[in-house]
């Protein structure tokens, strides 16, 4: 899920990690075969199932046969959908912020609707 051990122990240290629906506060916890994992990670919630144990640390390409992903089917490209969200009327980048002048001409629009 993250690149390093530390960053792990980041998640697991802010509570973004659960195993079997409790949240856990320290790397340190022990998994079984068969444990659900819930990490928070990215705008995103993904859900696995524990299903081995590697014997020495190895790259991310060992580790896919350890788990098996529950939810709906990751996207191949790896990219996550980016969340609708009508944030209103946007600015050119570099404009700045808006001058009184913008201020009241908003206003007077404002103004003129019922």
């Amino acid at each position: 899920m993250v690149r390093t051990r530390s960053a792990a122990a980041a998640l697991a240290a802010g509570g973004h990690v659960r195993v079997n629906g409790v949240r856990i506060d320290a790397a340190s916890r022990a998994v079984r075969r068969g444990d659900v994992v819930t990490v928070a990670l990215d705008r995103r919630v993904r859900v696995l199932t524990v299903t081995g144990f590697a014997e020495r640390r190895g790259s991310a390409d060992d580790t896919v046969g350890l788990y098996e992903e529950q939810g709906p089917a990751a996207d191949p490209s790896g990219a996550t959908p980016e969340p609708s969200v009508d944030r209103g009327p946007q600015r050119d980048p570099g404009a700045g912020r808006p001058t009184k002048r913008d201020r009241r001409s908003l206003d007077r629009l404002r103004d003129d609707e019922p």
